[in-house]
């Protein structure tokens, strides 16, 4: 195996470490709901999934750092064991951060072995687990940010620039739709190549990509830019969070039940409306994009805009043109930071995911992956929507114009936003 891979896996292993660095056992362990897992679970876990998936399985005399860990930190993968009930994650005060430091340290020393000497595994085989370790890389972020923010200290994630004020609105990129004609457009993609020794040469995708397929789609105009939070107050000031008829059924309930009024994280203040993030508490930034909005919220903004949410296949034509540049993890900024005020298309990838009105189910010839990576994405094709082109605690190298991010319609504790269409 080359060692372009092995350097590969030691860097994206070393970045989720460095997620970490000087937060204290303590913040490491707590779970604040069960939608989220302790920043140490998702150290162990993306560990147990190289054990699991690769030392097991191609490693004769390889032996469980813990064969305990086998249960605790399984996932959903009921095709490879018992797992521990989700809500309970945050119970787990043992095993030790120092055990599953150690554990992680184990793993990696047996995996460089194994990406050094063994000529069985396929290199896009490792890189599934390679890119479900960034996809918890932002996981862990978004989770940290969520119990954090349970906190009445309000106390920082990160360090961050604490100086961000809001952009005057003479600075504001101003939006406009920009028309795209009818045409017929191939989406999704085809599945990897099944082992050349060059990992760049393996075009990664998920199951859920595939298969590339021709969609016809109508004409339709795209907003240049995501929504701000300035135009999302205009939407509160307007008494968007009171009128039901702006709002699905199940959303409304799902607003009057968990009494939403603003975003997720905002706070309001003597001073004004504040935002807590991972860089700690400031003031709301009016010209970056909302963030923090569940579904029903970005749809009910949609319908007060006299506009619509994107179809997923609309965000991936655009996406396709373009290359993938914007705010990344890699960035290191913690928040959507506001558009440039230049003319095209801003913010494509990047910032924060975007909402389409786009169920998540199979393409027509989905197959899924063999074996346990098989319950990876099909089983969760149910009551989910599409989210497209990243945020900014997306890893760059996750994102494609084909992925496909997928969540509840109540859930925003993810970096989700949105985009009109119309």
């Amino acid at each position: 195996m080359t060692n372009t891979l092995v350097d590969t896996y030691l860097s994206i292993r070393r970045q989720t470490l460095r997620l970490v660095e000087g937060l204290s056992a303590e913040d490491l362990v707590l779970q604040s709901m069960p939608d989220a897992s302790p920043a140490k679970w998702h150290l162990a876990h993306t560990t147990w999934f190289f054990e699991a998936f690769f030392l097991q399985k191609k490693c004769k005399h390889y032996t469980p750092f813990n064969p305990q860990f086998q249960v605790l930190f399984n996932s959903y993968y009921n095709t490879v064991g018992e797992q521990h009930p989700r809500p309970q994650r945050g119970m787990l005060a043992r095993p030790s951060l120092d055990e599953v430091l150690a554990y992680r340290h184990h793993v990696d020393k047996h995996m460089v072995s194994l990406l050094t000497e063994c000529e069985e595994i396929s290199c896009s085989a490792v890189t599934v687990g390679l890119h479900h370790e960034m996809q918890h890389q932002e996981l862990l972020l978004t989770d940290l940010l969520h119990l954090f923010f349970l906190n009445p200290l309000k106390p920082p994630v990160m360090a961050g620039d604490t100086t961000l004020l809001d952009t005057p609105v003479s600075n504001d990129c101003q939006p406009y739709f920009k028309v795209y004609s009818e045409s017929l457009t191939t989406i999704g993609c085809n599945g990897p190549q099944k082992d050349t020794r060059k990992r760049s040469s393996v075009p990664f995708s998920y199951d859920c990509e595939r298969p590339a397929h021709s969609v016809f789609m109508p004409a339709f105009r795209m907003s240049n830019r995501l929504v701000t939070n300035r135009e999302w107050l205009a939407f509160m000031d307007d008494g968007g969070y009171k009128q039901s008829l702006l709002w699905l059924s199940d959303g409304w309930l799902c607003k009057e039940r968990n009494n939403w009024c603003a975003p997720l994280y905002w706070i309001q203040c003597k001073q004004g409306w504040q935002e807590f993030g991972l860089d700690g508490l400031q003031p709301v930034n009016l010209s970056s994009p909302v963030c923090h909005v569940s579904y029903y919220e970005a749809d009910a903004y949609a319908r007060w805009a006299g506009k619509r949410l994107p179809y997923e296949y609309e965000l991936e034509k655009i996406a396709l043109q373009r290359p993938i540049e914007g705010q990344f993890l890699e960035q290191l900024q913690w928040r959507p930071q506001p558009a440039e005020s230049t003319e095209g298309m801003h913010q494509i990838y990047g910032d924060v995911w975007e909402w389409t009105q786009s169920a998540y189910s199979a393409y027509l010839g989905f197959i899924p992956e063999r074996g346990a990576l098989g319950e990876y994405n099909g089983k969760f094709m149910a009551n989910q929507f599409v989210l497209k082109g990243g945020s900014c605690v997306t890893p760059k190298a996750l994102v494609r114009a084909s992925y496909r991010n997928f969540f509840h319609p109540q859930q925003r504790w993810q970096f989700s936003g949105l985009r009109l269409a119309e």
